[in-house]
């Protein structure tokens, strides 16, 4: 396989960055709605999921970026 050209590093290192925030924010307001007794379980069980997703897409970008080990 191919090494990513070094721009696509910058900019996939940059999108985890911004990914991560959201994921770090989404816990934060998902914490406090839970703590303060929100009673919306769907739009919490939807905040969960995305914050699942972004924790996924963090996770793909950052295999993307590691090099492949020959077997």
């Amino acid at each position: 396989m191919s090494e990513i050209d070094p721009t696509d590093i910058i900019h996939i290192n940059a999108r985890i960055l911004v990914l991560e925030t959201e994921h770090r924010d989404l816990d934060r307001v998902i914490r406090h709605l839970v703590a303060t007794g929100y009673e919306d379980e769907l739009g919490l069980k939807r905040m969960k999921k995305r914050k699942l997703a972004l924790k996924d897409e963090i996770m793909r970008l950052k295999m993307a970026l590691m090099p492949d080990i020959p077997a």
